[in-house]
């Protein structure tokens, strides 16, 4: 593996092992921002299954739920990936592996969970107002994480790193 984390950035003074140490601190940091949005998500689509009025569920719907539990269970198990990487192959020299391997699992993560807000949005809709309003709500929701989550980033990206004091 002799690629480097796309926005990885060496510090004066800041040894190699130093470097992959603070990224993946900043990656566990983010693992828990991620994590705890998804476990909020995934608590709510296993109570709906126990709600009185989930047996209204039209077929539709009831697919779009299971969809959507199935994605939650992905999103789960990938932002635990890159800690359950990290144990085993803790003190085994691999510090830069786990890393490039966790900034990969992290980025995947981040799909599963858009995909699973978007289909959250729209499931909600759909099952209060309707078909229409689901879909509407499905996508006005892909668009705002599409602008803040890729768009966003690309932006500061192509306009350079601003100037720190």
């Amino acid at each position: 593996m002799s690629e480097n984390l796309p926005d990885e950035q060496v510090r004066p003074g800041e040894s190699s092992a130093q470097r992959y140490d603070r990224n993946w601190e900043e990656i566990l940091q983010e693992l828990r921002v991620t994590q705890t949005g998804t476990q909020i998500l995934t608590g709510f689509l296993l109570a709906l299954a126990f709600q009185q009025r989930f047996r209204e569920v039209d077929r539709y719907e009831l697919v779009v739920y299971l969809v959507l539990v199935g994605l939650a269970c992905v999103a789960t198990a990938l932002a635990l990936a890159p800690v359950s990487l990290h144990r085993w192959l803790f003190q085994r020299k691999a510090k830069r592996q786990v890393v490039l391997i966790g900034n990969r699992i992290l980025r995947a993560n981040l799909i599963a969970v858009a995909l699973l807000v978007v289909g959250v949005v729209l499931f909600v809709f759909d099952f209060v107002v309707g078909f229409w309003a689901g879909f509407v709500a499905g996508v006005v929701a892909a668009l705002v994480v599409a602008a803040l989550w890729v768009l966003l980033p690309f932006d500061v990206r192509r306009h350079g790193p601003a100037e720190v004091d």
